[in-house]
């Protein structure tokens, strides 16, 4: 079975570098072979009837050695290879991984076409197969093939995977698609997420939110404390920034009537790289009118359970190092500072001096920049410190101090909190919801005590934003809202970084 080149331009003869390994070389070469002979290396398609999981589910119960009268016409990844005089055997795999072995005999494809598929196919390459299926005498269900086509010749070899071959982990993350092929974690990672994502979106539909998008690309960075990216519009001849949070446009579409709102988006921060920091990662955040930071608790609860069970079938997380945690039943919830009051053997409140908190700073040998040293800071750091990082159950910990929490509501009951939750789990904070601030006078407040922190050379510090003023004056009702990040959802679920739970991390250009 062959077909011609796609193009005449396929007709032309590569050039080989004289540096280039022996194996590309050869595999160049076969190549240059098919091309002159005719054949397509790289056809524009092939005829399939099934794919590989279809007949495996098609034929459940064939017993060693029976045979039936049913072809099909088969492709995928060669990962397994057996070339043995007038049988020879090769295993292919499937996007999901899943495998078939194709059987080729003399008796069946003729001498010509077993010895071309001897030449010719390499480890990596996509195969196109036709035949009856069988299961062969060792049980193996199989394609007994009476012909066979190259669908796409590999000139990379892979790693063989009939050997205990392994990637590296730089390896695994600079060439992911290498990792997919040959890694079945690095694919069920990307269903999981996909089941994930998927779950969240339908949860949400189901509780009558709207899924909106809102820009990248912004003339200021806003909604969270955090540095950013910049960029240059040449249209406008403007500096622009790249998203650190959706949360002042959803908050605009709130006070324009979308009383439920959720957008899934992609957020950029110029920020450390380490196992659960991205400088580019995914953030599902929602605002619900007239809820709180308490009915945004109970929705994130469900949402996570949900997801769990929905993904993965289970609300008991296995780990990748054997662990187990459970993400199910009734969260714990507990308040900053008498948690961080309990870890360090002295009160804490929100009139706790500051040269107290420098003090406890210093005994736990946690640096701060003086341009971060207001109340609210270091009472975080201290509470990270201690507590934190020592969370490994799914824990609320609610009511944080003013200075840190520039868009959320004053606490009802406790004055200078607001009305704020972080939600950890295995000491990683996962998740973060407010009673909203929608008092524009005290909104401008508090940008204004923001604008004081950057001036002093808080690099983190929020700016005014008056567009987002103004549309707080038209009025935004009661709400609560909340931020949660997907990778982290996966870390949590998986035990993975989080460049495994990303199909495509950045990562530094090698030299």
């Amino acid at each position: 079975m062959t077909e011609s080149p796609s193009s005449p331009a396929a007709d032309a003869p590569a050039v080989v570098p004289d540096d280039t390994p022996e194996q590309i070389r050869i595999r160049r070469e076969k190549r240059e072979r098919l091309l002159a002979e005719g054949t397509a290396a790289y056809p524009v398609s092939v005829p399939r009837t099934h794919t590989i999981e279809q007949v495996r589910a098609a034929y459940p119960d064939l017993e060693a050695g029976q045979e039936t009268h049913d072809e099909v016409g088969v492709a995928g990844r060669v990962v397994f290879l057996r070339n043995t005089g007038k049988l020879c055997f090769v295993t292919l795999q499937d996007g999901a991984g899943t495998r078939l072995q194709a059987m080729l005999s003399l008796a069946e494809v003729g001498e010509e076409r077993l010895a071309a598929f001897k030449a010719d196919v390499d480890l990596g390459d996509h195969l196109f197969v036709h035949g009856r299926v069988i299961m062969s005498k060792r049980g193996e269900l199989s394609v007994f093939a009476d012909s066979w086509q190259m669908a796409a010749k590999a000139i990379r070899p892979l790693p063989n995977l009939y050997e205990g071959a392994e990637l590296s982990d730089e390896a695994r993350v600079r060439q992911r698609y290498v990792d997919l092929i040959v890694n079945p974690k690095a694919r069920d990672m990307v269903r999981t997420r996909a089941a994930v994502v998927r779950s969240l979106r339908d949860n949400f539909a189901r509780r009558g939110f709207l899924e909106v998008e809102t820009p990248m690309l912004q003339t200021r960075p806003e909604g969270a404390a955090a540095r950013q990216f910049e960029t240059h519009m040449n249209a406008f001849d403007i500096e622009l920034f790249l998203r650190i949070a959706p949360e002042l446009f959803l908050k605009r579409a709130a006070v324009g009537g979308v009383e439920k709102v959720f957008e899934i988006n992609r957020n950029f921060r110029n920020e450390g790289v380490d196992a659960t920091h991205s400088p580019e990662f995914a953030m599902l955040e929602a605002y619900e009118a007239y809820g709180d930071y308490d009915t945004m608790a109970a929705l994130t609860q469900d949402l996570v359970q949900t997801a769990a069970l929905e993904a993965l079938g289970t609300t008991t997380m296995t780990l990748a190092d054997g662990t187990e945690y459970e993400l199910g039943g009734d969260w714990t919830h507990l308040t900053m500072y008498e948690s961080l009051s309990e870890a360090v053997g002295v009160e804490i409140t929100h009139d706790t001096d500051d040269e107290t908190l420098l003090a406890l700073l210093e005994k736990a040998e946690i640096d701060l920049a003086p341009a971060q040293r207001n109340h609210g800071k270091l009472v975080e750091e201290l509470w990270e410190h201690h507590v934190g990082a020592h969370l490994y159950a799914p824990t609320f910990v609610r009511d944080f101090p003013v200075e840190t929490s520039p868009l959320t509501r004053d606490h009802r009951s406790k004055p200078g909190l607001v009305e704020k939750w972080d939600l950890y789990v295995r000491g990683l904070e996962l998740a973060t919801a407010y009673s909203e601030l929608v008092d524009p006078v005290v909104q401008r407040q508090r940008f204004e005590a923001q604008a004081l922190l950057a001036a002093r050379g808080d690099e983190e510090a929020m700016r005014i934003d008056e567009d987002f003023l103004t549309a707080m004056e038209f009025a935004m009702p009661p709400s609560g809202g909340m931020g949660m990040g997907i990778d982290r959802l996966l870390i949590a679920m998986t035990g993975q970084g989080i460049r495994d739970t990303i199909l495509f991390p950045l990562t530094k250009p090698q030299a």
